[in-house]
């Protein structure tokens, strides 16, 4: 497992981290491993796969059922501002 050095923590926050650990029941390094995992649960993984699959997965929760098209190869092209006034 990989260790990890912080420095320069003010004296507040180091107590206020070991009064925490102590109200858990839990050891000074278990309580920072568990504020750190929970600060990251939410964080993407690099490799979860494509950007509308990634996208869908967000979504379904509102209701989105299908996935969504991949476009990867397909030439930009500028919008039509025209187009748009006409509408």
């Amino acid at each position: 497992m990989a260790q990890l050095f912080v420095r320069n923590i003010d004296e507040d926050l180091k107590e206020r981290l070991r009064r925490r650990a102590r109200s858990r029941g839990q050891s000074l390094d278990a309580t920072v491993r568990d504020i750190l995992r929970d600060a990251v649960a939410d964080v993407p993984d690099a490799d979860a796969g494509p950007l509308g699959t990634r996208m869908a997965a967000e979504f379904r929760s509102i209701g989105l059922a299908e996935d969504l098209t991949e476009f990867r190869g397909t030439p930009v092209r500028p919008m039509d501002l025209d187009e748009c006034r006409r509408e």
